[in-house]
């Protein structure tokens, strides 16, 4: 069976069905919406189409850019969530839209690439990751650093947090060249969400959170093969 099969995937009503939940001691909200988009598929054709490059030294893996104006089907739904879930009633900006595939084989991870990572300090920055694979290429999870308790890192915590990991590798060593995943004597996982083909998953980017990606997986920078997602950032106001 094909990795981008959509009939292993797509529930039968083909509409957005959205699930809103609520992680870890600090309970910050991750909204889980299933039939997405309509016609996903497309963005598989389109990918295979675009020029992927490395973009960065913390991805774990190549990227393409990708159009924005796929989520017009979605604004509403985008709208509302973004007011009703995360209390931003202003509106919102485009800060970036790309196709990612994850093509870094475990013994060529930088160390920064083997914890747990945030994209950002601000708490208005709003990140939408858009699977266009199956389960078979993992999920993504999410954790709560057990030295100092964050679950999220913003401004305010960022000197603290990390200090405390600079502290933690003079002790413990850097971390062992693999994807991260469950529980350490670092990190606690508070939640995980399965990959499926045309879910998303909406967050803020100050979670401590990371990719899951099973042993299994090949790496491949193929489109219509390998871990394809769409991660699109929004600054909100």
């Amino acid at each position: 069976m094909s990795n981008h099969d959509k009939s292993s995937y797509l529930a039968e009503n083909e509409t957005p069905s959205v699930t809103i939940l609520r992680h870890g001691h600090e309970q910050q909200a991750v909204a889980v919406i299933d039939n997405f988009v309509p016609r996903a598929e497309r963005l598989v054709d389109d990918a295979a189409h675009r020029e992927f490059t490395t973009i960065g030294p913390y991805y774990p893996g190549v990227r393409a850019p990708a159009d924005p104006n796929y989520l017009t089907p979605a604004r509403l739904l985008l709208e509302d969530i973004l007011r009703e879930v995360f209390s931003h009633k202003q509106g919102a900006r485009l800060v970036e839209c790309n196709y990612s595939l994850v093509t870094t084989a475990p013994e060529r991870l930088q160390p920064i690439q083997r914890l747990p990572h945030f994209d950002t300090t601000e708490p208005g920055r709003i990140a939408l990751l858009h699977y266009l694979c199956g389960p078979d290429m993992g999920g993504t999870a999410f954790y709560r650093h057990r030295a100092t308790g964050y679950e999220t890192v913003t401004a305010e915590r960022f000197d603290t947090y990390r200090s405390t990991l600079h502290k933690e590798a003079d002790h413990m060593g850097l971390p062992p060249a693999r994807y991260f995943a469950g529980d350490t004597a670092q990190f606690e996982q508070i939640a995980i969400h399965e990959a499926r083909f045309n879910r998303a998953i909406i967050y803020r980017g100050i979670n401590l959170h990371s990719g899951f990606i099973p042993e299994t997986l090949t790496y491949s920078a193929n489109p219509k093969a390998g871990r394809l997602t769409v991660n699109t950032f929004l600054s909100c106001f």
